[in-house]
């Protein structure tokens, strides 16, 4: 009798969220990612936003929970997003979950040249030693790993606002 064993980590988590958006709330809630989000409920694309969180969630794995249950995850690069700790650790299972369970990802880089993010130059090398600075102690490395998170996530295939093709998302 043949035994078969399926690893978990090869199988994809249940997708109760078609879109996750990633973003900077202080620099993109009110203005690209409000537009965005009205543009997604109103073709009727489940889209997980933070402000969906219940009253007493745990913001931290509420947050990374719903990263997994997405079908894609669009993350909107902008001036501060680098100064946030908290978008490197959302980016981070993004990327982990492109990788393992085959999420598809979206950059979209709103006020931002992509070789900003990729090359961590102007304000992502302003808020790189920032967090260099905070981060001295840790032994695991945390800010090598958001930089090579960067890299790839701005070499995948997106939308520039700087771009005369801005809007056209390649599906």
């Amino acid at each position: 009798m043949a035994s078969s064993s399926v690893s978990s980590s090869v199988i994809p988590p249940k997708e109760k969220y078609d879109v996750f958006l990633s973003f900077r709330g202080a620099d993109t809630r009110q203005t690209f990612t409000s537009h965005l989000l009205a543009a997604l409920i109103r073709w009727k694309v489940k889209t997980f936003i933070d402000y969906g969180l219940e009253r007493g969630d745990e913001v931290g794995p509420a947050l990374l929970k719903a990263i997994k249950e997405s079908r894609i995850s669009v993350i909107i690069f902008s001036k501060d997003y680098a100064s946030s700790a908290w978008c490197f650790e959302e980016l981070a299972c993004i990327l982990e979950c492109m990788e393992k369970h085959g999420q598809y990802v979206i950059p979209i880089f709103y006020e931002i040249e992509p070789s900003q993010v990729r090359y961590q130059t102007g304000s992502y090398e302003t808020a790189f030693a920032q967090h260099e600075q905070w981060l001295k102690d840790d032994k695991t490395d945390k800010v090598a790993k958001w930089k090579e998170a960067l890299v790839k996530a701005a070499g995948l295939s997106g939308s520039d606002s700087t771009s005369k093709n801005f809007g056209m998302i390649p599906l």
